[in-house]
């Protein structure tokens, strides 16, 4: 059976948890979709919002559908043009036929409007939290979702930061987003990096992200992908601590390596080694 024969739901959501990259690109790009096939990218976003002019919606609504009825190494989703817009519903029919695995809302800042679309939909929705009102929902959004994105270019704009302002602005915002996501036990996602000619700024913010707690990372170009698959993996070194706490632990608090253990750096450890792949 093909995969336009048979449309996601939501039991059979793939498992975010293991998701570092998620690429983004416009449906509208034939070339980039082709790319994005052959990409390493954890998972891939067709997008029919931001990315596409007016006049080509209705074409990227098409060629989404046209992409993801055929096989892919990776999930795919589909992002929708939000509530209030005229290409709203459309592309929410056209996903909910589709043979997308799951779906993206953007500008989400309410648990009420993402659970309508879910529900006309059926498939897993990831919301994006891209306003001051979306951050003050948040914890109420991420139970009605399969996780949570963070849009940090619409947020500072949102909150009318200065152009060019970095994420110290914002950090209070991304730390609420991930609580929210952590308290609802969804995987949760940092925004983009804007720069195409990063040097070590990616590799920066990626490790930025995951010390916030993201579980990866919104990306815009094929070439931000290794730089941030491997941020968003566990090193050597940490595998290898893991592995030693967890053959050290015989239950209770107790001294390793000059620091105490407990319970809970057990599981974290294994959430290591599971990362890793074993």
């Amino acid at each position: 059976m093909s995969r336009a024969e048979g449309k996601s739901d939501i039991s059979a959501a793939p498992d975010l948890f293991a998701v570092r990259s998620l690429l983004f690109l416009p449906a509208s790009n034939p070339r980039a979709i082709v790319r994005a096939r052959d990409s390493a990218a954890d998972l891939v976003v067709l997008d029919l919002e931001d990315a596409v002019k007016p006049a080509d919606k209705a074409a990227a609504r098409e060629a989404a559908v046209a992409a993801v009825a055929d096989a892919w190494p990776t999930p795919v989703a589909i992002r929708i043009n939000g509530v209030g817009t005229e290409w709203h519903s459309l592309d929410v029919d056209a996903v909910a036929q589709s043979a997308a695995d799951l779906f993206v809302v953007p500008r989400a800042t309410s648990a009420h409007l993402v659970r309508n679309d879910q529900a006309a939909v059926g498939k897993p929705v990831l919301a994006m939290i891209e306003t001051a009102a979306g951050v003050l929902g948040a914890a109420e959004i991420a139970q009605e979702c399969a996780g949570l994105i963070a849009g940090t270019n619409d947020l500072r704009a949102d909150l009318r930061l200065p152009l060019g302002a970095d994420r110290a602005p914002i950090c209070t915002a991304l730390q609420m987003i991930v609580l929210a996501a952590r308290a609802a036990g969804v995987p949760v996602f940092d925004g983009v990096f804007n720069q195409l000619k990063y040097g070590d700024g990616l590799a920066a913010e990626c490790a930025h992200g995951r010390m916030l707690g993201f579980d990866g990372k919104s990306l815009i170009h094929p070439d931000q992908i290794a730089p941030c698959n491997a941020a968003f993996s566990p090193g050597p070194d940490e595998v290898e601590r893991a592995r030693q706490l967890i053959a050290a632990y015989d239950g209770g608090a107790q001294r390793h390596e000059d620091e105490m253990i407990e319970r809970m750096h057990v599981d974290a450890a294994r959430r290591v080694l599971a990362r890793a792949g074993g």
